[in-house]
């Protein structure tokens, strides 16, 4: 009985563990970082005192909450770097980095401005920068990427990002890869001979209506 009665525990402890995880990518995601806790708990359909015990401090809830996203940037400038042309990595790594930060408000606040306390997001963010300086380095040797690009404009690039969390949210993902597109472009040292590349679909947006009356 004993034994039962631990497994059981265990199983419960395990359950709302991954039900506040998916609370908090739903919560984290949508709203960003400023989102309360109570929010992720109400979410996950468990106390308060549950969720604090399992995730004592927000900072560790942020950091298992993006796990995934982090292992996937990790694994974007990876295969940026071991391409063996530097131009294709560099825009390659651009587009993913777009695509990560579209999924996920919660993902960009905490890359972007290192949420406080929350070391993990700025040792990435400073291991991505390091890898762009370096592909630019490579592609600029190449002629591809144009000479006067610096790594602060990958930084301005996702700052005017963050522009598409307000975008609706069936059409954020189109609306990123439309703007990775035009961005990487105005990377480019000069267009390529004939026809340009299509751009990725555009997305229908449609500027929110004026509450008031003019």
């Amino acid at each position: 009985m004993t034994v039962h009665v631990t497994r059981t525990v265990r199983s419960d402890v395990r359950d709302n563990r991954a039900r506040i995880l998916t609370a908090a990518r739903a919560v984290f995601g949508e709203k960003g970082l400023g989102a309360p806790m109570r929010e992720v708990a109400r979410h996950a359909g468990v106390g308060p005192a549950t969720l604090y015990r399992r995730f004592p401090t927000k900072q560790e809830l942020i950091v298992e909450t993006f796990a995934e996203q982090r292992r996937a940037c990790h694994t974007a400038v990876r295969d940026a770097l071991a391409d063996a042309d530097p131009w294709h990595g560099f825009r390659s790594l651009v587009e993913r980095i777009c695509e990560l930060h579209a999924h996920s408000r919660g993902f960009a606040d905490a890359f972007m401005t290192a949420f406080p306390e929350t070391m993990d997001f700025a040792a990435d963010r400073e291991r991505t920068l390091r890898a762009v300086a370096e592909l630019a380095h490579r592609a600029q040797r190449t002629g591809r990427l144009r000479p006067d690009f610096v790594v602060d404009d990958l930084v301005l690039m996702l700052m005017a990002h963050q522009g598409v969390q307000d975008t609706p949210h069936a059409a954020r993902i189109t609306a990123s890869r439309r703007f990775a597109a035009y961005v990487i472009e105005a990377f480019r040292a000069a267009p390529d001979a004939g026809e340009p590349a299509p751009l990725p679909p555009a997305p229908r947006l449609r500027p929110a209506h004026s509450s008031g009356t003019s």
